[in-house]
């Protein structure tokens, strides 16, 4: 459905840092650069047939996040969800939501992690259960 997505960076470098670490426990390699025509620096990630961006405003504003917007990838287990959350602080990311875990409702049971970016865009892993 999706072709891409793509967030915008305040701080495009430090962005780069956290992304290539979530990112990497993942399985994608780093980010390659790729410099808009009018000057603003983006990073692509690619894995699994998706595409995953990181850019600096077009319009030269501020970068903001979107307040109840997430995005979400998958994780092959618990462990690399685990992983990945803890690579995540330790590369600029803060903690939001519950702690990584289980959650069960509506009959569905699935592990989660929630991070904020270094701009302060909400992401998540996600490893259904059940």
């Amino acid at each position: 459905m999706f072709s891409h997505v793509m967030v915008g960076s305040n701080d495009i470098e430090a962005s780069k840092v956290f992304y290539d670490a979530i990112l990497g426990v993942l399985g994608a390699k780093p980010g390659l650069l790729s410099e808009n025509l009018t000057g603003q620096k983006r990073y692509m990630y690619f894995l699994d047939g998706g595409t995953f961006l990181i850019s600096e405003p077009i319009d030269g504003n501020a970068s903001t996040h979107g307040n109840g917007s997430t995005i979400g990838f998958n994780v092959p287990d618990e462990a690399t969800g685990d992983t990945w959350h803890q690579i995540g602080l330790e590369n600029g990311g803060t903690d939001c939501e519950d702690p990584p875990g289980t959650r069960e409702g509506m009959g569905v049971k699935m592990y989660l992690a929630y991070l904020k970016d270094p701009s302060g865009n909400k992401i998540c892993v996600l490893k259904r259960l059940a």
